[in-house]
């Protein structure tokens, strides 16, 4: 289950009237003196054709890299557990928290994806969120992430994920209850939305407007101010958050360079974001695409 990035609320400037930095690009240099060059990437979490393709530029950093960070790297025992992870281990159950009827519209919204009853009834409702928010596959192709990570492969570079899939689970469990539920209602209620939502999200990460994704994020929390706080939760939780780890764990790579690193767009953007938080580290970070 892919972590929903077009529907999470990105930071604002953190002081009144100042620029918020790093609002458009995709992909950026990493460079301080004496060091080989490495990249940072904006990636957007979808296998829409559109999307899920290496650009000339991004073949170029590629080719300059031996060693590729996404966000995190899954093998099938991985994915098993973290599904296990999505559920509860304890007497509570997702009827616990939504009643009989919101319940069958969840089962109705995920269709053929539901999983069986007895893992359904077991489901944290995160994990119901995740399933919810994913955007329909656009065909058999892997990706945009999944699409770099073989490439990377292909060209024997060093793979290190950025993220192990506990951390993510912690990430997710750490967003308080009362906000998972409000957030699957609130997906629930925009389900005939949601297809040009994710359109909209395509369109802004191909103009490589980061401020323009984040301002889209942002929406749902402007235009009804009750949700105002549990969009806050869900960034704090899944992009501020994690994006801290994302930089602790580059530290000693960056030092070494020729690192390829490739993460959901959103958390390059502002001065809570990644690329702030790697020139924090004393390197120079120039857009190149």
């Amino acid at each position: 289950m892919a972590l929903p990035s077009p529907a999470i609320a990105a930071p604002p400037c953190v002081r009144p009237g100042c620029a918020v930095p790093f609002t458009h690009g995709l992909l950026f240099r990493i460079d301080a003196r004496g060091k080989p060059s490495s990249y940072v990437y904006g990636t957007l979490h979808s296998n829409d054709p559109r999307v899920a393709r290496i650009t000339a530029e991004v073949e170029a950093a590629l080719v300059a890299s031996r060693r590729m960070a996404p966000e995190i790297v899954m093998y099938q025992n991985e994915q098993e557990e973290f599904f296990a992870a999505a559920q509860f281990d304890d007497a509570r159950r997702l009827a616990d928290y939504f009643d009989v009827e919101t319940l069958s519209r969840i089962r109705v919204m995920l269709g053929a994806n539901a999983p069986p009853a007895a893992e359904f009834d077991r489901l944290k409702p995160w994990a119901v969120l995740l399933m919810l928010a994913q955007p329909e596959r656009a065909g058999s192709t892997g990706t945009l992430d999944e699409v770099l990570i073989e490439a990377a492969r292909r060209r024997r570079l060093t793979i290190i994920g950025l993220e192990m899939p506990e951390e993510q689970t912690a990430a997710l469990d750490a967003i308080p209850v009362a906000s998972q539920v409000a957030l699957v209602r609130w997906t629930l209620d925009r389900r005939e939305s949601l297809a040009s939502d994710n359109e909209a999200a395509i369109d802004a990460w191909l103009a490589r407007d980061l401020a323009l994704l984040a301002a889209q994020a942002r929406a749902p929390g402007r235009d009804d101010p009750a949700m105002a706080a549990h969009f806050a939760e869900l960034t704090r939780c899944l992009v501020e958050g994690r994006s801290v780890l994302m930089a602790h764990r580059l530290f000693l790579p960056l030092r070494e360079g020729r690192v390829f690193v490739a993460v959901g767009a959103l958390h390059l953007y502002g001065a809570k974001g990644l690329l702030a938080l790697i020139r924090e580290q004393g390197y120079s970070v120039r857009r190149i695409y």
